[in-house]
């Protein structure tokens, strides 16, 4: 969940490695710091808060250097202070960490024991300690590094810096890491994310857990080394072969990512479905031909919710027998699997810790592995045997936008090919109408705006839908408790009269998303609300009277001809009213309080 970039070479480091981290703000975080080597020794500079802390530290001092490692910290372990703000460094190393030491407590009691002292409260000091014993026994960098990785538990990747040597070491355990370099610059680097060093690194690695990486940078000579546990040469890692653009990970004209990441959908929809019967129709068809007797869905957040929905089209679409589970859960019920069962895996980063201990529990069962994921060269693609890319792009919004469009989109296609419907025209004007109906919804903004002017300053907010439309209910209320730091719970509609109707009153705001199906059943729970003076927002059919007069806001959709994929269309207006109550409550959008993008840690 923390932010990490490295840089060494023969450039200035300071720079790449703070607009890396700049790159980064969006994963959350509460204290930054950057270690540079002077050429005598490190120099670490930390602060608690924002970036621009550090950056107007940096100014004070301009100091130089050709390597350097930085950090943004979300805390695990110790409160919130410079102190504990990473890098961590003594006279021989210097290290940055994202995840968790699990028995750091243990391995620190031994440690100081043998006359090692600690200066902050963090877990991540635990591997900066071990390294340094190891390399006093050992007298080598890189198996100090591997001793001291073998001895921790936990999903952990770290960057070290070793005095006297211009190497970046790297390596990892079910948390994301990637190491990059340049032949035309001769720079090496390593990051967190990959989209830490679009513009810099040219070639892109992503090493597998207990994989050294040692990128190495002399005069004339770079290369990026990767070493097994026993330091032997190791083939285990994927490079990327597609270079991310710069305007990727820029805002444009948009204020926020996320309003840019909303706008981007419709082209996103078309290249999707084009993709898909350009280059991977074999792959679509892998799944039908595994003919698992249960599709055993995990996930989290997000992508939870449009697994929810990609469960209604496996079942509607395929009669397929489907089980949905929270990671979070899934990896410590008792779960009744069978190895001719599927699991399928659905994450936007590939990296989500629970989501990946759930696939591995689904591997041992012997079933077979699939994911709907959008990073290529991610733990999840890299651990299934088939992979559905989403291709959203980058997305840097904490709250996901596109890619839960493009997840259940994905899933969308699946069930049509597991139905023998892939090559159906139907889907192509399915998509295309969807993509008409989500550019008309973006041009009708400022209503959507309007709306939520007159909402936002509500004590709470109750979504509600039915079938189809409950994981969209659910989905709209976790984007507005991300962003808006409001009270926001999504129900089925069916579910108000077993309890959440005795909340309704005139300060809590139904919004009721209403589609043709289930329509009277629908109108008749927004009766009960209306009768108990709630704040009636509707998003439902366009031009439909009686509907705008029961509501109190009213915004139309055109669902005639979107077919299957109505519950998208109904979802990128809750995107764009989200948005918009949270600007009006002038909170950070992109970078919302306590969050992170990708969720590394339980």
């Amino acid at each position: 969940m923390c932010g990490i970039v490295g840089y060494s070479g023969f450039g200035d480091a300071i720079s790449p490695v703070i607009e890396g981290l700049s790159r980064l703000e969006y994963r959350g975080y509460d204290s930054a710091g950057i270690c540079f080597d002077d050429g005598e020794k490190f120099l670490n500079i930390k602060r608690e808060g924002k970036l621009e802390n550090l950056k107007k530290a940096l100014s004070e001092t301009n100091p130089k250097s050709n390597r350097a490692i930085g950090h943004t910290r979300w805390a695990t372990h110790g409160k919130v202070n410079e102190t504990n703000a990473h890098p961590h460094v003594n006279e021989y190393f210097a290290i940055v960490h994202n995840g968790i030491i699990e028995n750091a407590g243990e391995l620190k009691e031994v440690l100081e024991s043998e006359g090692y002292e600690y200066k902050s409260e963090t877990d991540s000091e635990t591997f900066l300690v071990l390294v340094t014993k190891y390399f006093k026994e050992l007298k080598d960098v890189k198996k100090a590094i591997v001793e001291a990785y073998k001895q921790i538990r936990g999903n952990s990747s770290f960057v070290i810096m070793a005095h006297g040597t211009n190497n970046l070491y790297s390596i990892k355990r079910a948390a994301p890491l990637v190491v990059g370099q340049n032949q035309e610059t001769n720079e090496v680097y390593a990051s967190s994310d990959p989209y830490a060093l679009v513009g810099y690194a040219k070639e892109i690695f992503f090493p597998e857990d207990g994989v050294l990486c040692e990128s190495t940078v002399d005069k004339g000579f770079l290369k990026t080394n990767f070493y097994d546990l026993e330091l032997h040469n190791s083939n285990k890692y994927t490079k990327q072969e597609k270079e991310i653009e710069l305007d990727a990970v820029t805002k444009g004209n948009f204020e926020h990512f996320m309003l840019k990441e909303i706008h981007e959908q419709p082209q996103l929809i078309q290249a999707l479905l084009d993709n898909y019967r350009t280059y991977q129709d074999k792959l679509m068809k892998s799944l039908v031909e595994a003919k698992p007797p249960m599709i055993h869905i995990n996930a989290c957040g997000t992508a939870w919710h449009a697994g929810l929905v990609v469960k209604e089209f496996f079942e509607r679409i395929n009669s397929q027998r489907v089980n949905i589970e929270l990671a979070s859960e899934f990896r410590y019920k008792t779960n009744i699997l069978s190895k001719d069962d599927a699991g399928l895996f659905i994450s936007q980063s590939g990296e989500t810790a629970d989501t990946l201990a759930a696939l591995d529990i689904c591997k041992e069962a012997g079933m077979r592995l699939f994911s709907i994921v959008n990073v290529e060269g991610s733990t999840l693609y890299r651990e299934c045997e088939r992979n559905f890319l989403i291709h959203a792009g980058v997305e840097i919004g904490v709250a996901s936008t596109k890619a839960f469009t493009q997840q259940v989109l994905t899933g969308y296609l699946i069930s049509k090919a597991m139905a023998g419907e892939f090559e159906n025209k139907n889907i192509d004007k399915e998509f295309l109408h969807l993509k008409e109906g989500i550019e008309e919804i973006l041009k009708r903004e400022d209503e959507i705006k309007k709306i939520a002017q007159e909402i936002y300053n509500y004590k709470g907010f109750i979504f509600t839908g039915r079938n189809k439309y409950f994981p969209i209910a659910l989905e709209g209320a976790l984007k507005l408790k991300e962003i808006a730091y409001v009270h926001a719970e999504g129900y089925a509609s069916g579910e108000l009269k077993h309890g959440p109707i005795a909340l309704i009153d005139y300060e809590m705001v139904n919004i009721a998303i209403v589609g043709p199906e289930l329509y009277e059943k629908t109108v008749s729970n927004i009766e009960e609300v209306k009768a108990r003076r709630g704040v009636i927002v509707t998003i439902g059919p366009k031009e439909d009277i009686k509907l705008e007069k029961l509501s109190d806001l009213y915004f139309g959709i055109d669902f005639s001809n979107v077919g299957d994929l109505r519950p998208v269309l109904a979802n990128v207006a809750l995107q764009l009213l989200s948005y918009h109550v949270a600007k009006l409550k002038g909170t950070d959008i992109d970078k919302p309080r306590n969050l992170a993008k990708s969720v590394t840690v339980e």
